[in-house]
């Protein structure tokens, strides 16, 4: 059993939600039925009972534990990282407190429009356009050497209710870091980036593989079931080289 699965099992067993009753009598339709469902969501459960900020938390640890994106000593940009619950996997994972003393130091870089509170052992960038010129020159300054190993994005566009038009952005955003890899990520380095499932996620896809050499898509078990999001990992950065490896 995986440290993810251990995490949600354990978080069923013990957590207990003795005030969500009363939460749920104060609400009426749709936000009766988002707080019931939320109430519900084991890995909601679980990011309380192990202090994440957030239930995403998993979808990176689960990826992760299954494609081995993240080990000691790696740099790490998390992109859209507020509220910070992908940074603290990313600091644990890459050992960027040194917790371990006999396995290299990692650093984490978190970038987002949003504020972000403060994490030990990680570095943040808030109210920052990671489109913009000028938070990519501050991004290479923080670097440790300019480049990154690895470039997470979760990102989500402020939605507009309008599934084709929010795809459309997100597929945008992830091309524009797929441009802003060619500064800063390392040769063989590494992207994970959410998108939308829809009829341009192909774009994305080809973009990937003209630069990766190992480009899969992944759907985390703790994605919730009706959620059009999905991931792409793609490996083995080689800027300039055009590859055509999918699974």
């Amino acid at each position: 059993m995986s440290r993810y699965q251990r995490l949600v099992s354990t978080s069923l067993q013990c957590q207990r939600f003795h005030t969500a009753a009363g939460r749920l009598k104060s609400k009426t339709g749709a936000e009766h039925r988002w707080l019931e469902r939320h109430l519900k969501d084991p890995f909601v459960r679980a990011a309380k009972q192990h202090n994440y900020r957030c239930r995403s938390a998993f979808k990176l640890l689960e990826i992760d534990d299954k494609h081995k994106v993240l080990h000691p000593g790696l740099s790490v940009i998390d992109c859209g990282a507020a509220p910070g619950a992908w940074s603290q996997v990313a600091v644990q994972r890459v050992n960027a407190l040194g917790t371990d003393p006999n396995a290299p130091v990692g650093f984490v870089l978190g970038v987002d429009l949003l504020h972000i509170s403060p994490l030990e052992g990680a570095v943040f960038l808030p109210n920052a356009d990671i489109t913009d010129p000028v938070t990519l020159k501050k991004i290479q300054e923080l670097l440790p050497t300019e480049r990154a190993d690895v470039i997470l994005s979760d990102i989500a566009p402020n939605a507009t209710g309008i599934r084709e038009l929010d795809h459309q952005k997100l597929i945008n955003l992830c091309l524009s870091l797929l441009d802003l890899s060619q500064s800063i990520l390392r040769p063989r380095g590494t992207i994970l980036c959410k998108f939308w499932d829809g009829r341009e996620a192909h774009l994305l896809q080809n973009r990937l593989m003209e630069h990766f050499q190992d480009v899969r898509t992944i759907k985390p078990q703790s994605s919730r079931k009706e959620s059009a999001e999905i991931y792409y990992l793609a490996k083995l950065y080689n800027h300039g080289v055009k590859h055509q490896k999918h699974r």
